[in-house]
């Protein structure tokens, strides 16, 4: 079965990073399904039942947004509220995410080293994702990382952008 990435970006048109991995992912439509939230759904109005049937059609979910203020876009947490619904992502019968492999891929617009203990921002990327982590833990899906671009905001190379698409399709081919 086909992998479901989950693209959230509020203005993928002047993306660079996420915008390229969205080409690269269209490239082959047999073996991923794009599907950006804010193209599906400007209104914020989520049809829950839908996103639910699209999640159960694939064997792995890829949550793809930029990094805003240490989280997620609104629009992705709208839908994490939505769709991970009591019943049917959890509690007593709710097992429609158990085993099913979840990853992230993020765009950090700031540079790696920042995301340290000892950098800028005191916390590694690794941990400010933690509540995505759980949230796949608590619904028993099999979580397996993020991969993550750094430095968007200071203008990547044109090599640099196709080596990150490119370790993109292999991230979530091996997850």
């Amino acid at each position: 079965m086909k992998t479901l990435v989950i693209v959230t970006h509020p203005s993928i048109e002047t993306s660079i990073i996420n915008k390229r991995w969205v080409e690269e992912l269209k490239k082959y439509p047999e073996k991923y399904t794009v599907h950006e939230l804010h193209k599906a759904y400007p209104d914020g109005n989520i049809e829950v039942e839908r996103e639910q049937k699209l999640i159960e059609s694939h064997d792995k979910l890829v949550l793809q947004f930029p990094i805003f203020w240490f989280n997620c876009p609104p629009l992705l947490k709208k839908w994490l509220d939505d769709v991970f619904t009591y019943g049917w992502a959890y509690g007593s019968k709710g097992d429609k995410l158990k085993d099913r492999k979840i990853a992230l891929a993020v765009s950090a617009g700031i540079k790696s080293e920042d995301y340290s203990e000892n950098g800028r921002y005191k916390h590694t990327l690794e941990e400010i994702l933690v509540p995505f982590k759980t949230t796949a833990i608590y619904c028993k899906a099999d979580y397996r990382s993020f991969f993550a671009s750094y430095g968007a905001e200071f203008e990547p190379t044109a090599e640099t952008i196709e080596k990150s698409a490119q370790d993109y399709l292999n991230f979530i081919d091996q997850m």
